[in-house]
C-alpha cells in the first residue's frame, strides 16, 4: 500500500490537517493540541456522546468553552471553564507542551488554566461520562472537570462534602447565579440563596436532613442519586424506579431558578426537551420565606408555578420589569409614590390614588403595620391614609399594610387579598399572569 510519502499532495494535506483532530484519532488529546474559536472543531469523547471547546452563546462573536451532550439537538453544556466568562471570536484552549490547558483571549492573553495538583500532564481526554481529563504519563489523572462542577453533575461523579454547585445567572448567561447547593462538611446537602454583589449567604431554603451522616454524594453509573453515610447505609435523592443510563442520558441540575433537578433524554430520540425524574424543592415560590432578600422572584414581584412547575415571576398592576428579558430581576412602579409632604398653595396637586386587587396574593415579608380588621373598607383606608403603604393584605380577619421594596411574593388559593395602591383612573389588568397561564395551557394540551 502506497503511503503519504509517495504521494506529495497527500503528504501536504496531511501536514495542513488540524492537529486537534489529529490528536484525537485514538481519542487522546497530545500536547500541543489546540482549539479556536474560528476552527468549528471540538475534542469529543470515544463514543461521541460528549464534546469539548467553544460554544457560541448569544451572538456569533461570543463563545463560551464548555462541555456539552454532542448527541442531543440542543447540545445541553454541563461544564464551561472559567465559570460562564465569555470570550470573542479569535479566542483559542490549548494544551501546551509543558501540559497545561490554557484559554487564550483574542488578545493572546492567557485568562484560564486548569491548575495541575500534582505532576505534569502529558494528555487530555475527554470521557464518554463528561469527565474533561489531563493525564500523566501512567495514566493518572492530574486534573479533572468533575472536581470543578458548575451547575451541573452527572452519572459516574462523586462529590465529596465541601463542594458546591452554583446555579446559572439565567438560562442563557452561565456567569454564576444567586443560588448555591452546598454538600456541606456536616454532611447535610443544603440549597441557599446568595447576594451576589457581597456574597452574603441567606437561610437555607431546602437540606437533605443528614447531618453528622454522611460522607460522598454519589451520581451512580445506574442514574441513582444518593448521600453515603459514614455506616455504609444510603440516604436515596433519587426516588423510585429510573430508566437506566443505557436507554437515556442523565443530569442533574442546579437550574437558574434554584431548583435542583434530574433530567432523562432518550438516547435515540431527536425531541427537543429533557424530561424531569425529580426535583426539589417542590415549590421554589413558597420555599424561600425570609425577612431579607427577595425571594424566589425579584423584589416587587410575586412568583407562581406554570403547568411544568417551574416558577414564573409577574408584576402586580401599575408595575413593570427591571429588565424585559429577565423577568426574575424583579419589578418597578410605573408612576410616582403617594408623597408624604403635605399640600401647599401654589403646588401642583397631589395625584389621588386608589386601590385595585390581586387576589390570593402576598408579600408576607413586607408588614409595616397590622390592624385587626374584618371589613375590607377599612384596610382599604389603612393603606390609602399612610404615605408610605405600597399595599395592604386583607385576610377577612386582618389587615396588613406593606412597604417597598416588596419580597417573597406568592400567589396560591385561600381567601387572602392583596389591595395595590394605584393612581386613580391608570390602573392596568388585576390578573397580568392570566393571559400567560392560558397560553401555557393551550401549549400543554397541544392546541
Amino acid at each position: 500500500m502506497a503511503s503519504a510519502l509517495d504521494n506529495p499532495l497527500l503528504f501536504l494535506l496531511v501536514l495542513l490537517f488540524p492537529l486537534s483532530a489529529m490528536a484525537q484519532t485514538n481519542g487522546t488529546i497530545s500536547l500541543g493540541s489546540s482549539l479556536s474559536t474560528s476552527d468549528n472543531s471540538s475534542w469529543v469523547s470515544p463514543s461521541g456522546y460528549f464534546a469539548f471547546g467553544f460554544k457560541p452563546v448569544a451572538d456569533k462573536n461570543l463563545f463560551l468553552l464548555a462541555i456539552w451532550f454532542d448527541k442531543v439537538p440542543e447540545k445541553t453544556i454541563v461544564w464551561s471553564a472559567h465559570r460562564g466568562n465569555l470570550v470573542l471570536y479569535g479566542s483559542k484552549v490549548e494544551l501546551t507542551s509543558s501540559g497545561q490547558l490554557v484559554l487564550s483571549n483574542n488578545q493572546g492573553q492567557e485568562i484560564w488554566t486548569a491548575q495541575v495538583t500534582t505532576g505534569s500532564a502529558t494528555s487530555a481526554a475527554v470521557l464518554d461520562t463528561g469527565n474533561l481529563v489531563l493525564l500523566n504519563s501512567n495514566s493518572g489523572i492530574t486534573w479533572q472537570s468533575f472536581d470543578h462542577s458548575t451547575d451541573t453533575i452527572l452519572p459516574s461523579q462523586i462529590l465529596d462534602m465541601g463542594t458546591t454547585l452554583s446555579s446559572r445567572e439565567t438560562e442563557t448567561n452561565y456567569s454564576s447565579g444567586k443560588f448555591e447547593l452546598r454538600f456541606q462538611t456536616d454532611g447535610n446537602l443544603v440549597l441557599y440563596t446568595t447576594n451576589l454583589l457581597t456574597n452574603y449567604l441567606y437561610n437555607a431554603y431546602w437540606s437533605s436532613g443528614t447531618a453528622g451522616t454522611n460522607s460522598q454524594m454519589i451520581f451512580n453509573q445506574s442514574g441513582y442519586i444518593y448521600l453515603r453515610q459514614t455506616n455504609g447505609s444510603v440516604h436515596n435523592l433519587t426516588l423510585g424506579n429510573i430508566v437506566s443510563t443505557r436507554d437515556c442520558y442523565h443530569r442533574a441540575t442546579l437550574d437558574f431558578d434554584g431548583v435542583f433537578r434530574q433530567y432523562i433524554y432518550p438516547r435515540n430520540w431527536a425531541g427537543e426537551s429533557w424530561s424531569i425524574v425529580w426535583s426539589v424543592p417542590s415549590d421554589i415560590c413558597t420555599a424561600i420565606a425570609e425577612s431579607i432578600g427577595s425571594g424566589a422572584c425579584g423584589f416587587n414581584s410575586y412568583c407562581i408555578l406554570d403547568y411544568t412547575q417551574r416558577p414564573r415571576c409577574y408584576c402586580p398592576p401599575n408595575y413593570s420589569y427591571l429588565d424585559s428579558s429577565n423577568t426574575f430581576k424583579g419589578c418597578k412602579p410605573d408612576f410616582v409614590p403617594q408623597s408624604c409632604e403635605p399640600g401647599g398653595s401654589g403646588e401642583e396637586p397631589r395625584p389621588q390614588f386608589q386601590m385595585t386587587e390581586l387576589p390570593n396574593t402576598n408579600w408576607p415579608m413586607s408588614d409595616s403595620e397590622g390592624y385587626n380588621s374584618k371589613n375590607e373598607d377599612e384596610c382599604r383606608g389603612r393603606c390609602l391614609g399612610d404615605c408610605l403603604c405600597a399595599l395592604a393584605i386583607f385576610t377577612g380577619v386582618n389587615c396588613y399594610t406593606k412597604k417597598l421594596p416588596l419580597s417573597n411574593g406568592t400567589i396560591g388559593t385561600g381567601t387572602t387579598k392583596a389591595l395595590i395602591k394605584v393612581p386613580q383612573g391608570n390602573s392596568t389588568s388585576q390578573f397580568p399572569f392570566q393571559r400567560e397561564m392560558c397560553f401555557s395551557f393551550l401549549e400543554q394540551e397541544g392546541i
